[in-house]
């Protein structure tokens, strides 16, 4: 059975990047050697994988790292420290309207924001930096200060 993985990295300027992979140990390899030079990580060196999950299908693990990736930096850092009644107590003290979950099925659907009855424009994937063409990533990368606090 394949596994698939959800890893987050710590950045020599202290951010994280979380991202979704189907072999944790070519992927991390590729983000230390900065094989892509395009990557968010790139200019970031040295890393360090600070947090890792696996995942029985892609869907699940792109989920995880969509969700994981709207969080703010105290939630990440609860989460892995397996800090788990923390992450709830973060999730509940939550006032921002959270977006939407992706359908990596049917990614032409509009998602229509909570509490509002207007439309907005559908995500769309993009293919994750290097040479498979199956690997699916959020639209817009986590960025440095990007929801971490």
């Amino acid at each position: 059975m394949m596994a698939f993985w959800v890893y987050i990295l710590r950045c020599a300027d202290s951010s994280y990047y979380t991202g979704h992979t189907d072999n944790l140990e070519s992927r991390i390899g590729q983000h230390i050697t900065g094989a892509i030079a395009s990557c968010y990580t790139y200019t970031r060196r040295p890393l360090e994988l600070v947090f890792s999950q696996d995942f029985p299908t892609r869907i699940e693990a792109l989920a995880s790292e969509q969700q994981i990736k709207g969080w703010s930096r105290k939630k990440k850092e609860a989460m892995m420290r397996g800090d788990w009644s923390e992450v709830s107590r973060l999730a509940q003290s939550s006032t921002a309207v959270r977006p939407e979950p992706f359908d990596p099925v049917r990614p032409e659907l509009v998602v229509r924001q909570a509490h509002h009855d207007r439309e907005t424009p559908p995500v769309r994937p993009e293919l994750v930096e290097g040479h498979e063409s199956t690997r699916l990533r959020q639209a817009q990368p986590e960025r440095s200060g990007g929801g971490d606090e």
